[in-house]
């Protein structure tokens, strides 16, 4: 830990414009701004650029800045109010969610079409270290993508004041100086946000609560999941459907309602005259639940292309909500686009061999 003595120097060493000091201690957050964001406006790629934005604003106001103690929650303040911003520029709304036919569908995810999922390799770097005691741990409660798309349909000051309170941590007068409100105002809205969140989060999510990742029982489903999608295997994938299992593909805002209706989606591309290939699978780590990245080797194609990313949620041993997303966020996880037969894992053969 640094004496008071050296956040006095930083501290003025920032003011007075050392572009070296400033970058040192703003690498030190530069993660946790990303979750931040992410939290806040539920799309990884623009959490990315609100990172760059708020950063430019740090450096502009850096004679703001008053001394290490309190330079986390400086830069939550103009993060939060960056993102504000933008929000308020853009007015973004819900979209109303529909199924197969067309029809209405109530799906908290699906009506967030913006939506996308966080690879655990950032959350990971955004955990707390050992100097950085103050900093909030990232557990799966309050970065899974039930509580995201949620707080998506809080009006932008109550999931500033939720994010802030009950993800990052902040004490209520840091919120209220932060959001420029009363401390009675910031307990209010906080009051008002859990209401609703209480209202579309699955009624067993207190089940996930200081979980950093999936559970050994989830893990052992979701390897069976991906050896059932690489054998196109469509009796192993109906037993581990719940009955009344839904499948939501935000950014199409489409919802499959039931075990049948997700069947009868997935037949067509897997099996038949008219299957779209050979497919592969592989887990993947995002949002710390259970999920996988699925690849297709259509006719002809010497290479795999990846499809989608299914994100589960597993309950008493069966999947009841599988969230699609397409492929656009593999780089962000280490992993690529496009796989050679010879990238699949040795422990498991060619599938189209």
């Amino acid at each position: 830990m640094w004496s008071s003595a050296e956040d006095q120097r930083t501290a003025e060493a920032i003011r007075a414009g050392d572009q070296s000091a400033f970058g040192e201690l703003a690498a030190r957050h530069r993660h946790e701004l990303h979750v931040h964001c992410y939290r806040m406006l539920g799309s990884f790629t623009e959490a990315e650029d609100m990172v760059q934005e708020t950063l430019l604003r740090a450096w502009d106001k850096r004679t703001t800045f008053e001394g290490r103690s309190g330079f986390r929650a400086w830069l939550y303040r103009i993060a939060t109010n960056a993102c504000l911003d933008t929000l308020a520029r853009r007015r973004r709304r819900t979209t109303a969610a529909v199924d197969s036919g067309g029809g209405p569908a109530a799906s908290v995810a699906a009506e967030v079409t913006w939506l996308q999922p966080c690879p655990d390799r950032l959350l990971d770097l955004a955990a707390p270290a050992a100097a950085e005691p103050e900093t909030a741990a990232i557990g799966r409660e309050t970065i899974e993508l039930a509580f995201l798309a949620a707080i998506q349909h809080l009006p932008p000051r109550q999931r500033a004041v939720l994010v802030l309170r009950d993800a990052a941590g902040l004490p209520a007068q840091e919120t209220a100086d932060t959001l420029e409100m009363s401390v009675p105002s910031v307990k209010s809205a906080l009051q008002r946000a859990r209401a609703t969140l209480r209202e579309h989060l699955p009624e067993k999510r207190t089940d996930w609560n200081a979980a950093t990742g999936p559970t050994p029982a989830e893990r052992a489903l979701l390897d069976r999941y991906v050896a059932a999608c690489r054998r196109s295997d469509l009796p192993a994938l109906t037993a581990l459907l719940h009955e009344d299992a839904r499948q939501c593909m935000p950014p199409a805002h489409l919802v499959f309602s039931g075990r049948e209706a997700i069947l009868d989606m997935w037949r067509p591309v897997l099996e038949g005259e008219g299957s779209w290939g050979v497919w592969y699978s592989r887990t993947l780590e995002v949002n710390r639940q259970p999920a996988a990245v699925n690849y297709v080797r259509r006719p002809g194609a010497e290479r795999y292309t990846a499809v989608n990313i299914d994100v589960l949620r597993i309950e008493n041993g069966l999947i009841t909500d599988i969230t699609t997303f397409g492929p656009e966020l593999l780089p962000a996880a280490g992993l690529s686009a496009t796989l050679d037969p010879a990238d699949l894992d040795p422990a498991d053969p060619d599938p189209g061999m």
